[in-house]
């Protein structure tokens, strides 16, 4: 005992305490007797007097496991209640079980109870995941990551108990964290109370969900955390704006503290923002390793390398010396080759059994006797030599490669074909019977076929008759597989050889004799070429290691067609002439005891069995009492290297010994394709002594060194050995990464071996082969130590006391993550330690690593009961988080549930691993839950910039044009002054005069045309009718409105010839009109609350609409979303009397106003600005010379004409040119798809302007429809230039389809450009007739990150793509500035757009009139340099760049590129990112995703994806979403929401309405499919 020579009595008073407690524990049976020895143990430890030294060497235990205390893994004898427990864990999968294992899992959860989080859980649409239902008649079948284990028992576990206890509840920490914040983050100031309810479904067990991810050592300062830098919020983090739409108001320099005191504005809406707030505190932890103060932006650049950590475990040992087995004996009677062997047993003991094989339900079948599979062999061997193809045209030589396509219920079939290949001398090629065309990995077996020039498959008439047919009734044609020709090889297809023939059999050579197929980590399969002597060799050498003698019965369990199934069951059998009894899997499917029922039977005296077996044989084992293993003394146990085998081992021993099995008759061994047979352990006699266990420390194994673990048995692993290394063999230990260098003693490494019995190439691989095959380790010197080649086994280990092999895992299964490895099996073994019965179906998991922003990521797949509810999965998912960090402390990137029976399956029914990924990458795994933790695992994202103070410094010194040696960005465009306008600009300032003048002067001349969806011109209207129409409106509005000079009237319209007369109608009677954009009739309670709110701040005297219009003001539906009875005077214009007005008012000066523009941004910001008439003539005309425009033009206008320059477009610019006007409204576009294109070809239109969703509409909805447009005679050669009118950055990818696409239809590729305006200044940019075509650049992302801008090639990694926003307007001067100094910066550097012109907007139109802000915007000098010009303050962000080319005056020409709107950057980790750029690549992560926006919520980025497809694919977007964001911009998404299509708002210029969707998605009403909060 541990308290040994302690006295109670002198204990400290706690740990008297703690004992007591442990004692009650132990009497309430809350504790197992052994949990309690090793807690009684454990608190003991320090006061136990030390008496002897440990030896650090490897302590092996030996021990009687007869004794279950004796066996660290014994697993004491069950109480008949527990074994009932254990019948129904036919679920578990046993191979990685072991209750140390299992023991070390719950306490690694329990130690996470005290340190609670909330974690918020997934919402998921109810509809959305049907589970395909698995098939009710499974087997207890085959499980996790590897080949075909079976899913065998683990002691159920008491987590549950655990975990059940009271743990504090979400709330506390959520309240904690707000009021313990002293420290006042900007994510503190935004916290998100909630309103103390967990809006999940019960409290209690939601808040247990939330223990997860392990990191959880909270530190005492709750302070919430700022995910993502520490960079204070300054004025461009714009991003998280209050979602209640301001006006204008704030300035851009002012604080946007005020609004973030109560949650950013936000009424803290229960569900989303209460679990975005449990996301936050999940996020609290520390990272491991820390971040770094500042950042360095070079190319190697990315990436923080974590610095090596001073205490990593490091090898102490010397340099292992090579081990040697045992001389391989001469013995004179050995075969000189295995064909040899078979003719010698036929001839002299034809009566002697070879083979029996078993049917279905476990009974003997038939069995094949030595003479019988002489016989037909030899047969088989002249068919295929002789009869194929002709005497002089045989189909098949010696040397070629032929298939041999068997399922495994048919051995003796198989046997035949393969032994009368070897006796006609062509190498067989054993493969799985292909399935399906679709079936996992088939493709595979293709590309191994195809390497090993395979053209004949041998195969049984019953099998053939399986194999999927075209309707023709031909053989299909598998996928990546080559042709083949299909022989069956049923007895009575054969022919019986003439006398004369006699089968050539040489003694063993260097030949092929046959070739075994193996599947590599990637998943591609390779074949592994077994030569003649080899194989003869490897038989000889599994002889002397099993001391197999003649006449013995073996029972295989294995795959007979590769591994050692074939070794063991099929050659070295027939060698020594065994009698083999095969197992099929289907028989162990039916009845798991079949195998040890055989042994009992026929007396065996070995059996080949897998883990899987025994497990099986022990959860059956109630039904046969009467049942004896005495006659064994060899169960060689295949995948004994697995370390989790040695608890199936000594389960089994524990059920079996009472039935005559015994210790020393277990012999674990260790294989590999390449090497075949590594180590065995050799059958003992009774009462030698027993093997060996190492119990090591799992973080010692992940750095690479053997350590003895001492301190924390939660993370010991327990291996044990496989015996020596094969008799005539050499083995040594090299590392596994980069040149075989020997390890020292105490450090793991690749096994490799030299022996004549091994593998010896890849078959038509010459360059694998060589990194495999033919390795000659090198000493630490790195100089060879011999020249005897060794291959590389792919099994990692070691060589403990004794020479004994121990084995710790496959280089397959290693996941290196930061420099640590994993195995992928330890991982498996961890998460079904976690009571995975009610969540995992039939303990189905696999694990692998996928490669996100240059490193490893681990994710862990398993399949999902079909009964499994929401709560439980999530709840075990959780548990695996914490386990798995706190076992082998790693963080996992990906958890996903899939629906059971739905992974990719192996041939025997095992997870097809490499598929799986496949899946995984490609998103078509499907899941039915997921759960991301990038926070947790990705720890080398850069270091957050630090934004330096800003400061006029010496270095921005202006010279003359020059700022530090640049020039300075500025633009603009022709001078005004200098172009002669005869007409009509000197004559009238006013746009209401110019009418007048016009009706007078050329009364019949058709301004405007309005077409319908028909292309019928539905209403036209001439000056005169112009002009009268605005008077009768006019004489309305004085006699019923009752309006004063200068009041706002509102005009309510649809896209019209009405809207124009009624906004001339204002100026007219000296009203200030507002055009404003009617409300949706069906989406009423969307739109109307807009339209309210711009009367409202407008302060409009009274409203201008048509019957219909002033109808649905007025309606009940109205009344539910705004307050109808408070509407100003509503005239409706429909039919006025024929009244003329007393006079028309002529303001006094030009800089009166003349309409207020109101537009809501994208960042929901609605703004009013005010144009002065003086403004509407300057655009007027700039428009006029830039495009052209007289009154012999035509124009066509397809846009909506409510705000910006596409209402200067359609109201005011044919009354200053005179010019036709053909208007298309956009709906009537989606009833007629190609009106605007075919208005332009009917007309013969040169120049026309639209929006980017009119452009966007045409390429998606006529894409396909280029050829019957042609048929209509569409022609669009007479377009010279298509303007999209735009304030944003030129959508590229989106003008450039559009010009591809109808290239066919005569579009000229230079036609297509765009225009650019802001608020400040309505139009800056408009591509003309002159100047230059629109150029484009290329420009680093990363470095547009850093607010720089680095122009880099075309295709560049991370490169961007911008184009020129069109020629400048004339009159135009911008120039871009740095918006935080104010000072101007030099050509092609980023900063905000600055634009001085006459027709810049006068101001914002305030309640308050805030002049301050106005000045700030509207009238800003430069800090130095030219501080004499008053600048307008666009709010872009741009840079000019001076080009080749000339413009028209034969300078050469500065194109300004917009990038993006200040606003709407989002700050993240002290970068600016412009969220179209998350958006593009979000897009093109999946062809499922239609649309998609992003904004930021308390410095977490949220993506919205608008899901095309079905929804099961819903989860498959999230973990590609997240490697996509990560990879392109190292970024970490928080939040990943899946919706329907058309859920993103968009507004009637095509753009994104982000603000709208962030309070949408607040207030919990986008009614999403999955919302994924990413850890």
């Amino acid at each position: 005992m541990a308290d040994r020579g302690v006295d109670l009595a002198a204990l400290p008073k706690e740990v008297r305490e703690q004992l007591a407690e442990l004692e009650l524990e132990l009497s309430e049976g809350d504790i197992t007797r052994k949990g309690y020895e090793k807690k009684r143990a454990k608190l003991l430890a320090p006061f136990v007097p030390q008496t002897q030294n440990m030896d650090v060497s490897i302590k092996l235990t030996p021990g009687n496991p007869s004794d279950p205390a004796s066996s660290p893994n014994a697993i004491p004898i069950a109480a008949p209640r527990q074994h009932r427990a254990h019948r129904s864990g036919g679920t578990r999968d046993d191979r990685y079980r072991s209750d140390i294992h299992t023991e070390a899992v719950q306490a690694a959860l329990a130690r996470h109870k005290e340190e609670k989080m909330a974690l918020p859980m997934p919402t998921k649409r109810r509809s959305a995941f049907v589970q395909s239902p698995a098939e009710n008649c499974t087997p207890p079948d085959t499980s996790s990551a590897s080949e075909d284990e079976g899913s065998l028992r683990r002691r159920q576990a008491a987590i549950s108990a655990m975990l059940a206890q009271n743990l504090q509840s979400p709330e506390y920490w959520i309240n904690r964290s707000v009021q313990g914040s002293s420290t006042s983050s900007s994510a503190s100031s935004t916290l998100s109370h909630g309103d103390g309810k967990t809006h999940n479904h019960s409290q209690g067990q939601t808040s247990v969900l939330a223990d997860v991810l392990a990191h959880t050592r909270i530190e005492s300062s709750s302070i919430p955390p700022d995910v993502t830098s520490t960079v204070p919020q300054d004025r461009n983090s714009r991003a998280d704006l209050p979602p209640n739409i301001v006006v204008k108001g704030i300035s851009r320099g002012q604080s946007r503290s005020s609004m973030m005191e109560t949650a950013g504005g936000v009424p803290a809406h229960g569900r989303v923002s209460s679990k975005i707030q449990q996301l936050l505190n999940t996020l609290k932890r520390p990272k491991r390793p820390p971040l770094c103060e500042f950042f360095l932006d070079d190319s190697e650049e990315i990436v923080e390398v974590p610095q090596p950590d001073p205490n990593t475990p490091r090898p102490e040992g010397r340099q292992i010396i090579p081990v040697k087995g045992e001389p391989l004996g001469v013995v004179s009677n050995w075969p000189p080759a295995l064909q040899a062997s078979l003719a010698r047993w036929g001839a002299t003991q034809a009566k002697s059994p070879a083979l029996t094989v078993l049917d279905i339900t476990g009974k003997p079948l038939y069995t094949l006797t030595y003479g019988k599979l002489w016989t037909r062999s030899l047969k088989l061997a002249y068919t295929l030599l002789n009869k194929l193809g002709t005497k002089n045209e045989p189909v098949l030589k010696p040397g070629d490669r032929v298939a041999l396509v068997y399922p495994n219920s048919d051995p003796g079939m198989f046997w035949v074909a393969f032994y009368g290949c070897l006796l006609a001398e062509v190498i067989p090629v054993p493969i799985e019977v292909p399935l399906s065309r679709k079936d996992a990995g088939s493709q595979q077996i293709g590309f191994l076929l195809g390497s090993c020039g395979v053209g004949l498959a041998l195969t049984s008439e019953i099998c053939l008759k399986g194999l999927p047919k075209t309707p023709n009734g031909e053989i299909q044609q598998f996928k990546g597989w080559p042709r083949l020709k299909w022989v069956v090889t049923d007895t009575k297809y054969l022919t019986k050889p003439s006398k004369d023939w006699q089968p050539h059999i040489p003694t063993a050579n260097t030949d092929t004799a046959y070739i075994e197929y193996k599947a590599s980590k990637e998943g591609t399969v390779m074949g592994v070429a077994v030569s003649k002597i080899s194989m003869l060799t490897h038989c000889q050498a599994l002889t002397q290691a099993c001391n197999y003698c003649e006449g013995e019965t073996l029972v295989n369990v294995l795959d007979f067609k590769k591994d050692s199934g074939l070794w063991h069951g099929v050659l070295t059998s027939v060698m020594n002439r065994i009698h083999t009894i095969s197992v099929p899997y289907s028989v162990m499917k039916a009845c798991p005891l079949s195998w040890v029922q055989r042994v009992h039977v026929s007396k065996a005296r070995m059996a080949l069995v897998k883990c899987r077996d025994l497990h099986w044989a022990m959860m059956a084992h109630r039904d046969q009492k009467d049942i004896t293993l005495s006659s064994l003394r060899m169960l060689i146990v295949a995948d004994g290297a697995n370390p989790w085998s040695v608890s199936s081992c000594d389960a089994f021993l524990n059920v079996f010994q009472s039935h005559g099995l015994k210790p020393e008759m277990i012999c674990p061994c260790a294989s590999s394709p390449e090497a075949m047979t590594v180590a065995i352990r050799r059958p003992g006699a009774q009462g030698t002594p027993l093997p060996a266990r190492a119990i090591l420390s799992m973080s010692g194994l992940s750095h690479g060194v053997i350590r003895v673990n001492t301190e924390d048995k939660n993370s010991a692993l327990t291996v044990q050995d496989v015996g020596h290394v094969m008799p005539g063999a050499l083995m040594c230990i090299v590392k596994p990464d980069g040149p075989p260098m020997l390890c020292k003693t105490d450090e793991i490494g690749e096994i490799v071996l030299n022996s004549r019995a091994g593998g010896t190439m890849y078959y038509g691989l010459p360059g694998v082969t060589k990194n495999t095959f033919e390795v000659i380790p090198v000493n630490s010197g790195g100089t060879p130590i011999g020249d005897v080649p060794f291959t590389r086994t792919g099994l990692l280990g070691f060589v403990g006391p004794g020479s004994l092999v121990f084995v710790v895992g496959k280089i397959e299964g290693l996941l290196a993550v930061s420099g640590r490895r994993h195995n992928a099996d330890d991982l498996v073994a961890t998460a079904l330690a976690v009571e995975p019965v009610k969540t995992v179906y039939r303990g189905r998991i696999a694990v692998f690593s996928v490669t996100v922003f240059y490193d490893e990521r681990i994710v862990i797949v398993a399949e999902q009961r079909p009964d499994a509810n929401e709560e439980d999965s999530f709840q075990w998912m959780s548990r695996v988080l914490q386990a798995i960090d706190s076992i082998h402390q790693v963080g996992l990137y990906c958890l996903a549930l899939v629906p059971g029976n739905t992974l990719p399956k192996t041939p025997l029914g095992g997870i097809h691993v490499s598929e799986t990924k496949q899946h995984f990458l490609e998103g078509s795994l499907h899941p039915c839950n997921i759960l991301m933790c990038p926070h947790t695992c990705v720890t080398n994202l850069p270091k957050p910039r630090q934004k330096q103070p800003v400061g006029v410094g010496p270095a921005s010194i202006m010279v003359g044009n020059l700022v530090a040696g640049k020039r300075i960005a500025q633009a603009s465009g022709r001078d005004l002054g200098l172009i002669d306008d005869q007409e009509q600009s000197r004559k009238h300032q006013f746009l209401s005069e110019t009418l007048q003048w016009r009706a007078q002067t050329d009364p019949d001349h058709v301004l405007y045309m309005l077409l319908n969806a028909k292309g019928v011109a539905v209403s036209t209207a001439t000056c005169s009718q112009l002009h009268k129409k605005a008077e009768k409106i006019t004489a309305a509005l004085l006699e019923r409105g009752g309006i004063n000079t200068g009041d706002n009237v509102v005009l309510l319209y649809p896209p019209g010839i009405d809207l124009i007369a009624s906004f001339y109608g204002c100026l007219y009677a000296g009203c200030v009109p507002v055009t404003v954009r009617p409300p949706h009739p069906q989406n009423l309670s969307a739109t109307l609350p807009t339209v309210r709110m711009i009367i409202d701040v407008s302060k409009a005297a009274c409203i201008l609409t048509t019957q219909t219009l002033m109808k649905t003001l007025r309606s009940k539906e109205a009344a539910a979303s705004v307050n109808v009875k408070t509407w100003p005077n509503i005239i409706d214009t429909d039919d006025l009397p024929r009244k003329r007005p007393s006079n028309i008012y002529k303001p006094p000066t030009a800089e009166m106003l003349a309409y207020l523009d109101f537009s809501v941004s994208t960042t929901g910001m609605l703004t009013g600005v005010k144009i002065s008439h003086s403004a509407v003539n300057a655009l007027c005309r700039s428009i006029k010379l830039q495009c052209e425009l007289y009154s012999s033009r035509q124009i066509v206008i397809c846009m909506d004409p409510y705000c910006g320059l596409g209402f200067v477009l359609w109201c005011l610019s044919s009354v200053y040119s005179g010019h036709q006007s053909i208007l298309i409204p956009p709906s009537e576009l989606e009833t007629s798809l190609p009106l605007w294109l075919s208005t332009l070809s009917q007309y013969k239109i040169r120049d026309t302007f639209c929006s980017y969703s009119v452009m966007e509409l045409c390429t998606k909805g006529l894409g396909t429809q280029t050829e019957a447009l042609k048929a209509r005679g569409v022609n669009l050669s007479c377009v010279r230039s298509c303007v999209v009118i735009a304030e944003e950055r030129p959508r590229l990818a989106l003008t450039q389809s559009f010009s591809k696409l109808f290239k066919d239809l005569g579009l000229s590729p230079r036609a297509v450009s765009t225009a650019f305006g802001a608020r400040v200044n309505l139009a800056i940019c408009l591509q003309g007739t002159a100047g230059p075509d629109p150029t484009t650049v290329y420009v680093d992302m990363k470095s547009l990150r850093h607010d720089r801008v680095r122009l880099v090639e075309r295709g560049a990694p991370q490169s961007l793509p911008l184009m020129e926003s069109g020629t400048m307007l004339p009159g135009v001067r911008v120039i871009i500035v740095n918006p935080e100094t104010r000072g101007p910066l030099g050509d092609s550097h980023l900063g905000e757009i600055w634009v001085n012109s006459p027709h810049n907007a006068s101001g914002y139109y305030t309640i308050y009139g805030e002049e301050s802000l106005q000045a700030d915007h509207f009238n800003t000098r430069l800090s130095f340099g030219e501080t004499e010009t008053l600048w307008a303050r666009t709010g872009y962000l741009g840079f000019v760049r001076r080009t080749e080319l000339l413009d028209a005056s034969g300078d050469r020409h500065d194109a300004l590129f917009v990038v993006g709107s200040l606003d709407e950057t989002l700050e993240l980790r002290g970068l600016r990112y412009h969220p179209i750029d998350i958006e593009t690549s979000v897009s093109r992560a999946h062809r499922s995703i239609a649309e998609s926006a992003v904004f930021t919520w308390t410095n977490l980025l949220v993506v919205v994806v608008e899901l095309s497809g079905s929804e099961q694919e819903a989860l498959d977007l999230v973990p590609l979403v997240t490697n996509v964001v990560l990879k392109e911009h190292h970024l970490i998404v928080g939040v990943v929401v899946i919706v329907d299509p058309g859920v993103i708002p968009i507004n009637s210029r095509g753009e994104k309405q982000r603000m709208h969707l962030r309070d949408s998605f607040l207030a919990d009403q986008l009614d999403p499919i999955y919302v994924a909060y990413n850890m």
